[in-house]
């Protein structure tokens, strides 16, 4: 059974290869992917150094990404002036909410602003709504 994340579901280990092409379309996939691990690495200079990383769908529709290789990461980067500890989950929302609204304006795709508004939307409800909106503001 997958592991249930506020209402996410973990992606399975037999699913995960589509994953990511459902989340970023193919054309910007490999972009996207590695902008998701560079966002990681400026929030949190200090507790992320790479790694394995879960897949989190929502009513079977790809959602968002998060790192596994520790429980809270730091969020203390160059690219917010929010200092404060998140959840694994929350670090990855932020990833990937911080891909989504760059690429979405850098290569002016529909797609990719539909996702980070769905993933904003869903962001509201998390456990860390508050610590999220305060990074992205």
């Amino acid at each position: 059974m997958p592991e249930i994340v506020h209402n996410a579901s973990r992606v399975p280990d037999n699913r995960r290869e589509g994953f990511l092409p459902a989340l970023f379309g193919m054309p910007l996939l490999i972009i996207a992917e590695n902008t998701v691990y560079s966002f990681m690495e400026r929030l949190s200079p200090q507790d992320y150094g790479g790694g394995f990383w879960a897949f989190y769908e929502y009513r079977g529709t790809p959602l968002f990404l998060a790192p596994t290789s520790k429980p809270r990461f730091r969020i203390e980067g160059e690219i917010t002036g929010f200092r404060g500890e998140v959840s694994a989950d929350a670090a990855g929302i932020l990833a990937t909410l911080l891909t989504l609204s760059h690429l979405s304006v850098r290569y002016e795709s529909e797609l990719l602003a539909q996702r980070y508004y769905r993933l904003r939307v869903y962001s509201v409800r998390h456990p860390e709504a508050s610590e999220i909106s305060q990074v992205l503001d």
